[in-house]
């Protein structure tokens, strides 16, 4: 099998052969417009993760290994700055169903400082705060969730609710209703130094990885000697 020249191509080992899928959405009946992804250069993207269509990534962010960022149905996605989202996770969006974030509406928006765990599921429409924790295997659909929040592992947060700042979601919580969000506690201390932590060691990884895979990028994410 020939080296390939593109994504990632600078590595000699074939361990890093493996290269990421950086697309434009496909032309649909709904979307007939391609729009390709828009990733800072100081963004890594790991091996086998996907991102697809009108998703803007901004600086030093960390895309782990099997991630799928799809916005090929709901559309435009946003992450901002030193967010991290872990191996596993999907982001996908529902058709036509937008959160208004300042002046422009999106499917799916991500603040600064975010961490989203292994295995989460993020699905349109969807508001994110800065600094925001989403646990293993927990699932934010029809939501917005406010700065400083802890989602625990395997929670469920839904139904067009609104998580107030600073709110934590107990393990394996079903949040489908106003009322149960309105009644959530405080984020305690451990639970924010753990999320402090997660941040702290996943904001060293883009620029690490960097080096193993080659720093040269384009706005589209794709390397080059």
């Amino acid at each position: 099998m020939s080296e390939k020249k593109g994504i990632y191509s600078s590595s000699r080992s074939h361990s890093h052969a493996f290269e990421p899928f950086i697309s434009p959405n496909p032309i649909t009946s709904f979307n007939p417009v391609q729009r390709y992804p828009k990733i800072d250069k100081t963004v890594f993207v790991s091996q086998f993760s996907s991102v697809i269509g009108d998703v803007t990534i901004k600086n030093n962010v960390y895309v782990a290994p099997n991630v799928s960022i799809r916005a090929d149905e709901g559309t435009p996605f946003h992450i901002s700055s030193n967010t991290n989202i872990q191996d596993g996770v999907i982001l996908h969006g529902l058709l036509n169903r937008r959160i208004l974030v300042g002046s422009k509406r999106y499917s799916i928006f991500i603040g600064n400082q975010v961490s989203i765990a292994h295995g989460a599921l993020v699905h349109g429409p969807c508001f994110i705060g800065d600094k925001v924790f989403v646990g293993f295997n927990a699932i934010v659909y029809n939501a917005i969730v406010g700065e400083g929040s802890f989602i625990s592992y395997n929670a469920v947060v839904t139904n067009g609710v609104r998580i107030l700042p600073n709110s934590f979601v107990p393990p394996g919580a079903n949040i489908d209703s106003q009322e149960k969000a309105n009644a959530l506690s405080r984020v305690p201390e451990d639970s924010k130094e753990f999320a402090r932590e997660v941040q702290r060691v996943n904001q060293e990884f883009p620029a690490s990885y960097q080096l193993l895979f080659g720093k040269n990028r384009c706005s589209c994410g794709i390397s080059y000697d």
